[in-house]
């Protein structure tokens, strides 16, 4: 709603495209270069709400809601992501004391 209000405000659709960019690509370098395994995981929940927002924004620029269903599941799904990977998470600083993702390799066998 406040989405299609901006657009129709005057905000085009080319800030839209801008600011989608520059979250994903934040989130690209956290996950490239950041170890720890927190912040790894909400780098990857910035790229997914950077790909919710440019959907969202084009599906309200073409004036249909069918991307909005789309991006509903996408919550879902990284609602499931986040949940396992912190359960993963947990567990790993239970037995290794560090959420550093070098330790991931010393879990083998």
């Amino acid at each position: 709603m406040v989405l299609a209000t901006m657009l129709k405000s005057g905000v085009s659709l080319e800030f839209y495209v801008i600011l989608a960019t520059i979250l994903f690509t934040i989130g690209v370098l956290g996950v490239l270069i950041r170890k720890n395994a927190i912040i790894i995981l909400m780098c990857v929940e910035l790229m997914l709400n950077a790909v919710n927002l440019l959907m969202v924004a084009f599906s309200t620029y073409h004036g249909t809601g069918d991307a909005q269903v789309f991006v509903f599941f996408i919550m879902v799904v990284a609602a499931a992501e986040a949940t396992v990977g912190l359960s993963i998470l947990v567990l790993l600083y239970r037995n290794r004391k560090t959420v550093d993702v070098g330790m991931f390799n010393k879990l083998k066998g």
